[in-house]
């Protein structure tokens, strides 16, 4: 997950940001608690990825997987706790900022190709996918945040990326496309079989097929390409 501190340059100039020591958090560490099923989300994720508690002031990170702290430069213990907010730095886009906050404000998915800043100070252009994971009656838990670093000749949103995203939705059969949909407006297995009328069984066969036919590793990559999609 990114929030945009200042700066505007898009696609060029973006020099290094000086190292800035993260903020204290907000909360106390030994107050975080993430049930297992969410926690495994980031666990077991191929790419970096973190879990945020808009239940806890400032919306910080919980869990947090190692594929991130590789990616960022930072320790665990730095960053847990904290609006992940420090990732911003002078050439972040405000606009961007503002798309991630709707996103958020609105409580569904969003994805944005932004320009973010390791713990170093090297500025790094970032895919970044803010997904709503929803407890039971609709109360808001948590957001997933999946990161993929993008290389030097991606630096803005990629049209290739959505048409290939919009190729492999085709392939599905319009339930498994439905419950894919679902599942990256942050439903679980046994809201998604309630509003389909179907065991919660079933749901998780579907999802199965999804990930077997795409190619996926982790419930972030269905939603990282059902946003990419469109869908």
């Amino acid at each position: 997950m990114s929030v945009v501190n200042e700066g505007s340059d898009l696609n060029g100039g973006a020099g290094e940001r000086a190292p800035v020591p993260p903020p204290e958090p907000t909360v106390p560490l030994d107050s975080i608690s993430v049930p297992e099923e969410v926690r495994c989300l980031v666990d077991y994720s191929p790419i970096p990825a973190v879990v945020s508690d808009p239940r806890l002031p400032d919306n910080p990170l919980v869990a947090i997987n190692d594929k991130f702290l590789e990616m960022t430069g930072y320790e665990r213990e730095e960053i847990l706790g904290r609006n992940c907010r420090f990732l911003s730095g002078p050439k972040t886009e405000p606009f961007l900022s503002d798309k991630i906050r709707e996103g958020i404000d609105q409580r569904r998915p969003v994805l944005v190709e932004i320009l973010n800043y390791k713990k170093g100070g090297e500025p790094f252009r970032n895919a970044v996918l803010i997904a709503p994971i929803f407890g039971e009656g609709d109360e808001l838990h948590y957001f997933l945040g999946s990161q993929v670093e993008l290389n030097g000749q991606e630096l803005g949103p990629s049209p290739t990326r959505a048409a290939r995203a919009s190729e492999l939705v085709k392939t599905l059969s319009p339930r498994q496309a439905e419950v894919m949909k679902m599942v990256a407006s942050g439903l679980r297995n046994k809201q998604i079989a309630y509003e389909l009328g179907l065991s919660e069984k079933t749901i998780k066969m579907h999802r199965g097929l999804v990930m077997e036919k795409l190619g996926l590793r982790s419930s972030a990559e269905m939603v990282r390409i059902a946003v990419e999609a469109g869908i």
